[in-house]
Order: structure tokens, then sequence, then C-alpha cells
């Protein structure tokens, strides 16, 4: 089904929202686990850029790609300076769900759609974006596309990245006919951006518990990722003695629980999720269990308590083992404060709907629009998640409540850009 309506000149409206999403809903989809692979420069990767640069298109919009890989789709002259951009992201987590990201892609076009359709006139230019490499499920670290943008990774940091089969990010880039020596700080395009506004699934059960299908975000969780290298000795798992064997996967088993239970104290999260393991034999004893831990909570103070609990208690199953211990952390945000005088027009926007009450509620998930907080003027609005399930298959939001935060984004960019 086609919108109609009339709009600003050169606009055409595109597909709904249930076309776009079933068309991008196969790209990237493995066929055993039904999670998807959509990982940053790979095949699946090129795919969504593709239908995204149509989606722009169809509809009129000037596509372009930014020096580090990043997608617009721009309605109006993003020269003048003001503009208010929407969008997420089309990357996924291994065999990840269908939404994080994607849902706020699709609904900023049908969002776009429903605005010029009901015959508004942007004053401001207007922009849906996709970053690149949000979740870094390929080369470890997460936010690549937003935080080159922003300044807060380097061009000689991104460089040295590596994902897990020795490609580094200028050679994945490369092969996908990007130009890897071109990434860097992009101030010039933050600049022109008064506003950035991204929507995204829920990733928890608030709005599900409260009853709400549409939500706006105050702040998101200092949070960060660090690796844990436990390393022993490696030998026969059937001829070596329990008394004479320094292994490592001890030490790490009880750092696990020792994790869920520090951030159960601490009113916090605390996950390892990823391992690497060496030799990786079942008949061997491991030389090297690399365990990584990502850990969130609602203050930094807290956040620290828990980080350090972890730390001081693999310290001493290692010692008790005979295993040595390095831990480094890999990345870290400290706490979003998403801009309050943005935060609260779209709280007044969406408050002129007397059946839509919109909830403030607080993300342990990290996000682009996180990332761009400090360089621009960000905000968030969440989709009713109802299990809370995210980053699996079985992740999932009802068409009704993606439809209402279709129509809450269209009257926030309404709010935002026309008068």
């Amino acid at each position: 089904m086609t919108q109609h309506g009339s709009g600003p000149a050169g606009w055409r409206a595109g597909t709904s929202f249930q076309e776009m999403w079933r068309d991008l809903l196969p790209v990237g989809r493995h066929p055993d686990s039904r999670g998807y692979r959509r990982f940053a420069w790979t095949g699946a990767d090129a795919e969504c850029r593709d239908w995204f640069r149509e989606q722009a298109e169809a509809r009129g919009l000037v596509h372009e790609l930014d020096r580090n890989g990043n997608q617009w789709a721009w309605l109006g002259d993003p020269e003048a300076g003001d503009a208010v951009v929407t969008g997420s992201h089309l990357d996924s987590v291994p065999d990840g769900g269908a939404f994080d990201g994607p849902l706020g892609v699709v609904s900023s076009f049908a969002a776009l759609d429903a605005l010029l359709a009901r015959g508004a006139r942007p004053s401001k230019p207007l922009a849906v974006v996709n970053f690149g490499d949000e979740e870094g499920a390929r080369f470890g670290l997460a936010c690549v596309g937003s935080r080159l943008t922003a300044g807060r990774l380097t061009a000689e940091q991104a460089h040295r990245l590596t994902d897990g089969d020795g490609v580094t990010l200028p050679q994945a880039m490369e092969a996908a006919g990007h130009d890897p020596d071109a990434i860097g700080a992009d101030p010039e395009r933050l600049a022109r951006i008064g506003a950035f506004v991204e929507l995204h699934v829920e990733q928890g059960r608030a709005l599900d518990l409260s009853g709400d299908r549409v939500g706006v975000a105050s702040a998101i969780w200092p949070h960060g990722r660090w690796r844990f290298d436990f390393r022993g000795e490696a030998n026969h798992a059937g001829t070596t003695r329990l008394t004479d064997r320094r292994d490592p996967m001890l030490s790490y088993a009880e750092t696990v629980l020792a994790a869920r239970r520090e951030a159960q104290l601490a009113g916090a999260v605390a996950t390892f999720g990823k391992i690497s393991v060496e030799p990786n034999g079942v008949n061997a004893i491991p030389s090297l269990v690399r365990g990584w831990l990502d850990s969130r909570a609602a203050d930094q103070d807290t956040l620290d308590t828990v980080v350090a609990g972890v730390e001081k208690a693999a310290r001493a199953y290692a010692d008790a083992h005979g295993v040595d211990l390095d831990v480094v952390r890999e990345s870290f945000t400290p706490v979003v404060e998403f801009d309050h005088a943005l935060r609260d027009e779209l709280a007044r926007i969406l408050g002129r709907d007397a059946e839509l009450r919109v909830p403030v509620l607080g993300t342990g998930a990290g996000h682009d629009a996180g990332i761009l907080s400090d360089r621009v003027p960000t905000a968030m609005l969440f989709v009713r998640n109802p299990t809370g399930v995210s980053h699996s298959p079985a992740e999932h939001a009802a068409e009704d409540d993606c439809l209402a935060g279709v129509s809450a984004l269209a009257d926030v960019l309404e709010g935002l850009a026309c008068t």
C-alpha cells in the first residue's frame, strides 16, 4: 500500500511501514537460528545499505554516504543547518532480533511519509540516518560509525580494530568499496544538526509493565566491556591429576558466578556473554580462557563497585588455582543524560494527544544517540516490547505499537521541524 498526500517539491510517498518491514525482514537472517547476522561491511550489511538507498531514492530524498560509512537521506538542504535528524542502525548482534535498530530506521521513513502526507511543511532540513556498525559484533567496539563522526574514536584507533578472522577494519571497508583513509571526525556535519531523535524498541519491560506503547528516554546508564584473561597450563584431560592442574576454566567459571552476585547486591547488571578458549579441545585442559564482561548500572559509583568486586573475586580465584589474570577495559561509556530541553519538548509535543501517556524512563542499553549527545542535542523514543527480550530472535513488538511509534515520531518531527 502506498501512502498519498501532498508534500514538498521532489518528494514522493514511499511504501508503507508494513511493506518496508517485510522487504527488510529476510536480509541477513540465518536459516537455522532464525536470528540476524548483519555484521559491518559484509554482504548482509551491503544489502541493508542497498535497501536504505532504495528507500531514500523512492521518496526523492538525497542519499549520501559520509566519510565514516554512515548513510543519510535528506529532505531539504543539508547545508542550511539546524536540521532535524532521525534514524538508528541496521546491523545486528550475532543471531540478534529483527527490531533492535531496524525499527528505528523503518519508522523514520514511515514517520516522514506520515508527516508530509498530513500536508506539513518543514521549515528545517530533515534527514534519516543509518549509522554503521552500531552493535560492534564484528570488530568488538560498539557504535563505530557514530564514534568516528563524533571524534570519540580516532582514525588511528579504528584502523587497529580487527575481527575474529584477523581482518582489519580498513581491509573490510576497502573490500566493501569504501575508502578507509577517509574516516575520522566530522564536526562540520554535526554542526548542521539541530536535533537528533532516535526511535528504538525498548530493551526491557518498563513500558509493558506500565501499559504504555511509547516512552521518552531520560538517560543511558554508564556501561563498559572488560576482558578477563585467565592463563593456566595446557595439559591432558585424562592423565593430569586434579591437584596438579592449573585450570583457568575453574577461575573463569567462579568469576561468572561472582559477577552475578556482585550485580545482584548492587541492583546493577553484569554479564559474561562471550568466551574464547585455547586450545579449545574436549580432552585438553585449557591454557587460556578469555571472557568478556559487560556491566551496567544506574550511576557511576555503583558500576565501579560492581566491576571492582568482580575483579577482586577473579584474582582470588586465579590465585587459588595457580592461574595468572590480566583485566583490560576495552570500552566504556559514562552516563548519558539526554538533552533536558529536547526531552521536555518531546514530552510536550506528545502530551498534546490526550490518549497517549508518555512515561520517561532510563535504559541500560547503549545507542548512537548516546554517543552523539555531547555534540548535538539528542533524545530517544522507545516502543513497547511485550517480553523485554532483545538481542535474540525472540525480540518482538506488536504492529499496533510500532505504528503508534511511527505516529509519535511524526508528531515529534512536525513539532521540531515545521512551522
